[in-house]
């Protein structure tokens, strides 16, 4: 082999070297993207572009009706641009140098009335079903009061319900996921139904857990209430969604989902843990 021969074949070598490197981190590249953004349980992820993974009926709901909108707005758009630039070229004045003198075009009026109208009906009624399960009122399980307060959440169990006990839910800024951890963990049994009566003491703040597809507003002397069903044990995240003053961004949510047992076993050790109240006459008769 000659010496230019011999240079030729390390550059090629070379050259397929790097090629196979660079695939392989495209690849790597592309596997952490997907992981990015399949992740989400219970919490963000950086780099997410989609939803939390959901736990709850309602979640799963919600994200598959956003996916088919987004679908279906995809195709309007694709169908407007494409319409647009068949316009561009066949009415182009090198194409139409006598314009068309035509104002009227019934067919024309009436199928840009209807098919709006036709998309919109197929929008709502998917829309007004989730609406309807959103505002049912099923027996509950688990009876929990949440009161926002500036800036932090307190939690109270019923009496009835083998609580009788109450805590408060303060940031802990030492902990991780930053800004997404409290001292104390509301805590809820899995495949269970448990109900949210939801209100504020001082201004409005909005209680929102996004992996259960849920958020609704805690306003002062007045008592909101929503419902979900967790199909999955874990520890989930959120946070006050309503610009509630200067810590409004200090006032994280976790809620902690186990098995009866466990929620059992944490029932008794709260109660030792946290200062009673008499009763569960707080609560609304909506058990």
């Amino acid at each position: 082999m000659t010496k230019g021969s011999h240079e030729r074949h390390m550059r090629t070598a070379q050259t397929k070297h790097r090629s196979k490197r660079g695939l392989a981190a495209f690849g790597a590249l592309l596997l952490t993207s997907s992981q990015a953004l399949a992740a989400g349980i219970g919490q963000p992820e950086p780099w997410q572009m989609t939803r939390q993974v959901p736990v709850t009926e309602n979640a799963r709901d919600i994200l598959q009706f956003e996916s088919w909108v987004h679908w279906l707005s995809l195709a309007i758009c694709v169908f407007v641009l494409g319409l647009i630039l068949w316009c561009i070229y066949r009415f182009s004045e090198k194409r139409n140098p006598t314009p068309s003198k035509t104002t009227h075009n019934t067919l024309i009026e009436v199928a840009w009335t209807i098919v709006p109208v036709l998309i919109l009906v197929a929008v709502a009624i998917p829309s007004f079903r989730l609406l309807r399960v959103q505002l049912s009122d099923p027996k509950s399980d688990v009876m929990i009061k949440v009161t926002g307060h500036a800036w932090y959440w307190s939690y109270e169990y019923p009496a009835d319900q083998g609580g009788g006990f109450s805590f408060d839910a303060n940031i802990d800024e030492d902990k991780q996921p930053r800004l997404l951890q409290a001292d104390n963990e509301m805590v809820v049994p899995v495949n269970k139904i448990v109900k949210i009566q939801v209100t504020a003491a001082d201004v409005m703040h909005s209680w929102a857990m996004p992996s259960f597809g849920f958020k609704i507003d805690a306003v002062p002397g007045r008592l909101n209430q929503f419902w979900f069903k967790a199909d999955r044990e874990g520890t989930y995240h959120g946070q006050c969604s309503e610009l509630c003053g200067q810590r409004h961004a200090y006032m994280p949510i976790v809620v902690r989902v186990v098995n009866d047992e466990a929620y059992a076993a944490w029932l008794g050790e709260a109660k030792t843990k946290y200062a009673r109240i008499d009763d569960g006459s707080k609560f609304a008769d909506a058990r």
